[in-house]
């Protein structure tokens, strides 16, 4: 049997910037000529809801998958897996400078976490999932190569997996995702000020940009820390006790403050300014990433205090009390972050 076409999906910027513009439709008019390789277009994967058609439409995908996205690969498959778009992780090997390995993970990818500790996700289907960052680079050619490279390995047969991973979807809903040529075309007149009604049916629906947690449960040990230390309802949990972002749209825009007291690093922000929060790969003892920006800032304040500070801030702003130390604050999570601080300070580089 004859191996499935490998399905590209490019996650569109937020906002219009032409140059960001330039390299995904550069990379999507490439694509559409590569053999063995689908190519979709997305809005932003932060953005969409679950019910959008974008969301819908990778939900509908069968087999592999490449997302190309402006995020970080981390932060793209938590995102996914959170919209139950899932599957084993693929290795990209085009990576940012800010995200090098420093060694490779194995080919064969299973159901436990990289770090051994996380409670991992669920329902994972027989198919991977590779989330490449549109940040790695500025030229097409380096992401075409990529994609080649991902299609050479992907030998998953199509009858295994010719089943909707995630319902099924209307035909209709997913039409202007299989038309990418015409939906670039629409695309172009939209941003030109010269799209017809028949143009503005072929682009998706509208997205806000959102703000909402998003958990890393290869990393997540189920500790509950951050729904003892957020006031404002956003975690829940599920029928099986495991922690999960319940109401996203109550968390407060711009606050990070339950990503910095949790002791696995398994919250992102996607759309925070610093790497540690917005999903950057590197690992807390690894010291790929600029723990100071994560747990503390220039003035030498802990995380600790830094998330207080942020989440009094939201509490006042919504009409409430500061509570500062005195919910949700564990001495534990304290004393392990104030240890982890003390032992950086104690290596020498």
């Amino acid at each position: 049997m004859a191996a499935s076409k490998i399905t590209v999906v490019i996650s569109q910027g937020q906002g219009r910037n032409p140059v960001r513009r330039q390299l995904e439709e550069d990379i999507a008019t490439i694509l559409l000529t590569e053999p063995g390789v689908d190519v979709s277009l997305v809005p932003h994967l932060y953005d969409m809801s679950n019910e959008h058609t974008g969301m819908l439409f990778l939900r509908s995908v069968p087999g592999n998958v490449v997302v190309l996205s402006w995020l970080y690969d981390r932060a793209t498959r938590w995102t996914l897996d959170r919209a139950g778009v899932r599957g084993h992780e693929g290795i990209s090997l085009l990576k940012s400078a800010e995200e090098d390995r420093e060694d490779e993970d194995d080919e064969e990818n299973d159901d436990a976490p990289k770090n051994g500790h996380g409670i991992g996700s669920v329902n994972v289907p027989k198919r991977r999932v590779y989330a490449i960052d549109l940040r790695c680079s500025t030229k097409a050619d380096d992401f075409i190569r990529e994609v080649r490279r991902i299609a050479e390995e992907n030998t998953v047969q199509t009858v295994e997996l010719m089943s909707w991973i995630g319902g099924s979807p209307k035909p209709e809903q997913l039409q202007r995702y299989l038309q990418p040529e015409r939906m670039l075309e629409a695309r172009r007149a939209f941003d030109s000020g010269n799209a017809t009604l028949e143009d503005k049916a072929l682009l998706p629906e509208d997205t806000g940009r959102r703000w909402y947690p998003v958990i890393d449960y290869s990393r997540c040990t189920n500790c509950m820390e951050c729904i003892d230390f957020c006031l404002f309802g956003v975690y829940g949990v599920d029928a099986l006790d495991r922690i999960l972002v319940e109401q996203q749209d109550s968390c407060k825009k711009g606050c990070p403050a339950c990503s910095r007291v949790c002791p696995e690093n398994a919250i992102i922000f996607p759309q925070h300014k610093t790497p540690a929060i917005a999903g950057a790969e590197g690992e807390i003892g690894g010291l790929k990433i600029d723990l100071s920006k994560l747990f503390g800032g220039d003035s030498g304040e802990s995380a600790i205090d830094m998330a207080v500070k942020e989440r009094d801030r939201e509490l006042i702003l919504d009409g409430r009390e500061a509570v500062g130390l005195s919910v949700g604050i564990k001495q534990k999570v304290r004393d392990e972050i104030d240890q982890l601080i003390a032992d950086l300070d104690a290596l020498e580089f």
